[in-house]
Parts: structure tokens; sequence; C-alpha cells
């Protein structure tokens, strides 16, 4: 009996060795910790850096009572666009500067952002109105926006925000308006993630609530998000961006590589479609943080 026992034994040993124990996988907590960590030192860096924009805008089923009813209209852009973050704001703010509309200069873009940043109106509110005004004084169609800027959807994962989320991991891996335009890894996660809190963060131009969902493929070991996906609307608009990231040797962190955007009324049936591709990377040369004015009391 005894030498049969030290067989049994020798043969569950060996059956331990032959099967090792897999990896652990991340769990959606850790996921979504190493993606705050992620978003920080993106705004970190990405703060400094300025990048040329190309968009392209166009604007089907004009509503009834515009002049080309049912004829589209085009519209290119080229922007320089920007993150910052002025002094006494609690939030980073997405800064597209258009300097040529459809081939035609609207102005000199030479010292112009230096000029916006620097020479503060009397309360910092204002300076932050006017921005968002100017950012969207250009876009095409009937819907008023300023939401079609690529890192609107980033600031969802700052770990001070994703407590106004819920988030699960879905198999759903395709792009809703860039469909086949992301080369996005096997290995990345897809979480899907939906707001529950209130006041939005997203809101209408009368200030009512317009809830987001969307999407995030992100790498799970390093928290990198590699595309988003959001999607805001209510009962009389929905507007979806998708963006992709890229590899940039100017820094460490993911950058823009192109924004697809749609806009549709649901009441009038008008649909803006756009795409947006950055490059051009550089430096911006004023240290905004430093010589943006305070709040004047």
């Amino acid at each position: 009996m005894k030498p049969r026992a030290v067989l049994l034994g020798a043969a569950v040993l060996t059956a331990v060795w032959a099967s090792p124990i897999a990896a652990q996988e991340p769990t959606l907590a850790s996921v979504l910790t190493k993606a705050g960590d992620y978003v920080a030192e993106f705004e970190r860096s990405v703060s400094s850096i300025v990048a040329e924009e190309r968009y392209s805008q166009q604007w089907l089923n004009l509503p009834r009572g515009y002049p080309s009813r049912g004829v589209e209209r085009r519209r290119q852009l080229v922007s320089d666009f920007l993150l910052v973050k002025p002094p006494s704001a609690d939030v980073w703010m997405q800064f597209r500067d258009v300097f040529e509309v459809d081939g035609a200069s609207v102005h000199d873009r030479s010292d112009r952002l230096v000029k916006l940043f620097l020479e503060a109106p009397d309360s910092l509110a204002a300076q932050l109105a006017a921005i968002r005004e100017d950012s969207a004084r250009y876009n095409i169609g009937n819907i008023s926006r300023t939401a079609n800027m690529p890192f609107v959807a980033l600031v969802f994962l700052e770990r001070i925000n994703q407590q106004r989320f819920r988030f699960f991991r879905t198999n759903d891996r395709r792009p809703n308006v860039a469909r086949d335009a992301f080369g996005i890894p096997g290995s990345a996660w897809v979480l899907r993630y939906e707001e529950t809190s209130s006041p939005t963060m997203i809101r209408t131009g009368v200030d009512r609530d317009l809830p987001s969902h969307g999407r995030f493929w992100i790498d799970p070991s390093t928290g990198r998000v590699l595309a988003s996906e959001l999607v805001a609307e209510n009962e009389t608009v929905r507007g979806t961006i998708d963006v992709s990231f890229q590899s940039d040797a100017s820094v460490a962190v993911l950058l823009p590589a192109a924004m697809y955007e749609r806009c549709e009324g649901r009441r009038d049936g008008s649909k803006i479609d756009g795409v947006a591709r950055y490059g051009r990377f550089r430096k911006f040369q004023v240290n905004v943080d430093e010589k943006l004015a305070p709040v004047k009391k």
C-alpha cells in the first residue's frame, strides 16, 4: 500500500507542473484606475502641444425654410488646435483657432493664440466663453455645437468623473461613425459607459441635460486610450464623435489621429457629417498657466 501512495503522489505532482496557472486577467476597476492615471498624464503632456487640424464638414438634408433645401453644403476648415488649463479653472479647455475657411485665410495666425491667452478680459468666465464661441463660429449646419472636439470623451475617464458613469466591458468593437477606420488590436478592452448623474457634463444651449454614452478602446495593461466614442442625445438631437489616437515621437502619450463626427436633428431630419485629421504637432511656446490673468475681484 505504501509504494502505491507514493506513485499516486508523483502522478499528481506531475499533473500540477504540466498545467501552470494562467496569468490573472485584470479587473474592470484596475483598468479604470490605469485609464484615469493615463488621462491625467495625457492632459499634462498634451497641454504643451499644438496640432494642425484639417476638418471637412458637410451638411445634408437641409430643413424646410433653408434656401437650397435638399442640397448638401460643404466646408473645409484648417485650424490650430490645443488643450489648455487656465489658472483658477477646474477643467481643461480645448481650443480650435480657425485660420483658413474653404481655402481663404480668415486672420493672421502668427500671434493670435498668444494674444488670446495673454490679453485677458475682466473675468476668467468671460474669457472662457469667448474661447468657446470663437472655436465654434465656423461650424456648418443649423445645430449649434461645441462638443465636436477630440478630447471631450477623455474627460469622463478622469478619476474624479468616473463616479458619474457606469462602466462595463463589451464585445461590441465596431465604431458607429468611423466604422472600419480604427485599427485596434484584439487585445484591447472595449469599455462601454453610460452617464448616470445630473446635471450632465454636456449641456444643451438652454442649459438642459444632454446625457452621454459611448465606448473606450483601452490597452488594459497600461490604461492607454486607443480610441474613444461619445454619443450625446436627447429627444431633439443626437451627436456622435469617434476619435482614433496615434503615437508620435514628440510625446509619450497617444495623440489624436482623426475625429469622425455625425450630428442629427431628430425633428427636421438634418444631418451634419465631419472628418478632422491631425498633424504637424509642435510645442506651444507660451506658458499659459503663468501668464493668463487671474479673476478680478
